[in-house]
């Protein structure tokens, strides 16, 4: 039995049973048993526990690939729950059950319900392996990044600082994953517009990642492409380019001309022309990453739906209003479908419509749309996240578009 079939056969059962909530649940679905029979024949021998929950594991973690995030949720909960029953709460496997799941929430916008289980997965971390283990490192990032998407800088920092300089003492300078930690410190102050903090930062990562892995690896071409859009921020295109350039080139040659990295390349230098107003060039590269998404991810998946609303932005950027509305409407459908209605991605593209609809004059249809992004970004991110801002900035011009100054205000 290959492992494709027990994944279908979970997404199968799954989409009949509806959400797992306990581990009673779980013993009457074939859930356990299709995995227990997949290590079977694999192994020849009887499956543990903390094998089963390994390939829970390893499921959830295919299908959030596939942005099959619904079923992987499904799957990373009842990895937690067989794990917390069998092995116990603080059992490693357990806590990583527990990292993925929370990963899972936080990539669906379910930030409330993911910051419980980062930090529970900390605190025992702390307690089981100590406060300088890699793992215990690895939670403090996340829970760092966590706040970072919520616009919590404050709270960030100190904890990605704290991992830094732990992975550095423990670790050493140029292991991977304190080059990973200073790739986020660096995302942290590129996020607060603190681009000279960044820079250095992003440099020593890059330099690092091509002593020790050498100038083609995967992670040097991710390193590359991160400077690059430091460049791209700071309007400094003439040094983004060759950057962007030398990524995409390299990755072509060394993963290929669809694999996802190379794609995410293609966005990239497309993104850097449309910046530019080289849309010409611009436009076959959005339509390359688009098609190819199309047929290595499918039409749902969330990169795939970046490079609909790419397109849908760059229309809209030339005028071509009729072109970029049934693009601007169908990302905002799936990601609602496949997201859910307050994800930070489905709010980006109920704000993207609404603000074709302003550029076109159409102020009773992009009125509740702005009002609805806002206060699920109130909800979802809090007051005063980037996002809410830019919001509410988009609310006021409209008002003043149409003359509604008082309101604007």
């Amino acid at each position: 039995m290959h492992r494709f079939i027990v994944i279908f056969s979970l997404i199968l059962v799954l989409g009949f049973m509806g959400p797992v909530v306990s581990i009673a649940d779980l013993s009457v679905t074939p859930l356990v048993e299709q995995v227990k029979d997949y290590l079977r024949e694999k192994d020849g021998e009887e499956p543990t526990p903390v094998a089963i929950v390994g390939e829970f594991n390893k499921i959830s973690a295919e299908l959030y690939q596939e942005g099959k995030y619904a079923v992987a949720t499904l799957v990373a909960e009842a990895a937690r729950n067989y794990a917390n029953r069998t092995l116990g709460p603080e059992h490693l496997d357990t806590l990583t059950s527990i990292n993925n799941l929370a990963m899972l929430y936080e990539s669906q916008g379910r930030y409330g319900e993911a910051e419980p289980l980062y930090r529970r997965a900390l605190e025992a971390r702390e307690r089981v392996l100590g406060q300088e283990h890699p793992h215990t490192l690895t939670s403090i990032n996340n829970i760092a990044m966590l706040y970072q998407s919520q616009g919590r800088y404050d709270e960030a920092e100190p904890l990605l600082r704290r991992a830094l300089e732990a992975s550095e003492r423990v670790l050493g300078q140029e292991h991977p994953d304190t080059l990973i930690s200073i790739n986020n410190l660096a995302a942290l102050y590129q996020s607060q517009g603190r681009y000279d903090e960044a820079e250095p930062l992003l440099r020593r990562a890059l330099e690092a990642y091509e002593r020790v892995l050498g100038q083609k690896h995967p992670d040097t071409l991710t390193s590359i492409n991160n400077l690059a859009a430091l460049y791209k921020f700071q309007g400094r295109y003439d040094e983004a380019e060759p950057l962007y350039r030398r990524a995409l080139e390299a990755r072509e040659r060394v993963q290929g001309q669809e694999h996802p990295d190379t794609l995410s390349s293609v966005n990239n230098l497309a993104a850097l022309y449309e910046s530019q107003g080289r849309y010409g060039e611009a436009e076959p590269l959005y339509r390359r990453a688009l098609e190819a998404r199309l047929r290595v991810l499918g039409q749902d998946h969330p990169d795939t739906l970046t490079s609909v609303s790419n397109l849908a932005a760059l229309y809209q950027s030339q005028g071509r209003y009729g072109e970029a509305e049934p693009l601007y409407r169908r990302a905002m459908e799936v990601r609602t479908r496949v997201l859910g209605k307050e994800h930070p991605d489905t709010l980006i593209s109920v704000n993207n419509l609404a603000m074709l609809y302003k550029s076109q004059g159409r102020y009773g249809e992009a009125e509740p749309l702005l009002n609805r992004a806002l206060a699920a970004r109130e909800r979802v991110l809090g007051q005063e996240h980037p996002d809410t801002l830019n919001n509410i900035n988009n609310l006021a011009a409209m008002y003043q578009s149409q003359g509604r100054f008082g309101e604007a205000k």
